[in-house]
């Protein structure tokens, strides 16, 4: 598994990370130890960095991946970089909350249901339009001070957010959506992140299953899993870009690859992008998606893809208000 550095935080990571937002109950119904075979799976295949938050189903999954990786977090600490969330409410009159109060009871959660000392990076899950962003910098530096956290990020913020909170301490890293079918940061906030040195993990690289080559206009989701309720997965737009999927496909398959291979090395590819994140509830899905890290692609290779992908509808996807 390759590894690359996170930017300004120094942490040196594998290219691809696991996520765990699909153990949440979010995604439909799976099988807890399954899911931990997963996890351990991805860990033997050079897995170093594991992605989670404390809105996945309100500590779910932290706890289910702390309960995974014990024998790491016991014994070889310093092996596994444990990268959480916090400053959400879901169902709440604030959704987002980053205010000191909240953020410190998060974290705390957080440090309980993993059953760390400390977490590798924590990251503010959404911005939060209601708090100075120098009140949560500094919130995030007194974690890190009092030894409850080493790194600081955020998620989903677009350059003038980061550029606020870098007024008051560095943003570390930052964790935006990022795939074929969703390249909006390309103009607001890679460049401030590549000008700025900040480590980026691009989080739904395979487009929340559209790009996983398993998905047909057939496919049907429990009604527990967001994506039934998400336009990108209904009626035309779905069977609009799953044809532009299997054009994709034929294309990797002509180089020995899955169309999930292809998607993830094309966003690994792309500059200022340090890790990809992704998520699987069994054990032979994630060494798909280890594989990929290894891919090399052509400057040809790129552009055509990108001719593949040009007329793909834009697909959004989940946030603290609602699903797009």
């Amino acid at each position: 598994m390759r590894t690359t550095i996170l930017g300004r935080s120094g942490l040196e990571v594998s290219r691809i990370a696991f996520g765990t937002w699909q153990l949440s109950g979010q995604w439909g119904a799976f099988d807890e130890e399954t899911a931990i075979a997963a996890i351990r799976h991805a860990r033997s295949l050079g897995v170093t960095l594991f992605d989670t938050a404390q809105a996945y189903g309100s500590g779910q999954s932290e706890a289910l991946l702390g309960k995974a990786l014990r024998h790491e977090l016991e014994h070889d600490r310093e092996s596994v970089v444990i990268a959480t969330k916090g400053g959400t409410k879901p169902r709440s009159e604030r959704a987002r909350d980053s205010r000191r109060e909240w953020l410190t009871k998060g974290v705390d959660d957080s440090l309980r249901l993993l059953g760390v000392d400390y977490i590798d990076l924590y990251q503010i899950h959404w911005p939060d339009s209601l708090t100075p962003a120098a009140e949560v910098a500094e919130t995030l530096q007194g974690f890190v001070d009092a030894g409850k956290i080493r790194h600081a990020g955020v998620s989903n913020y677009n350059a003038a957010q980061l550029a606020d909170f870098d007024e008051t301490r560095p943003v570390e890293t930052l964790q935006p959506p990022y795939h074929l079918f969703r390249r909006g940061i390309e103009t607001d906030p890679l460049p401030y992140a590549r000008e700025h040195n900040i480590g980026v993990l691009a989080y739904s690289p395979l487009a929340s299953g559209l790009l996983s080559g398993t998905m047909t206009t057939s496919t049907v989701f429990e009604a527990s899993d967001w994506r039934s309720r998400s336009s990108a997965f209904l009626g035309e737009n779905l069977r609009h870009n799953l044809e532009i999927v299997d054009k994709l496909a034929a294309f990797a398959g002509e180089r020995d690859l899955s169309v999930s291979q292809l998607a993830l090395a094309w966003t690994l590819a792309q500059p200022g992008i340090h890790t990809a994140i992704v998520g699987a509830r069994k054990p032979h899905n994630i060494e798909q998606s280890t594989a990929a890290a290894d891919v090399d692609l052509t400057s040809e290779d790129l552009a055509e893809i990108t001719r593949i992908a040009a007329d793909a509808i834009q697909v959004g996807g989940a946030s603290p208000e609602g699903i797009a």
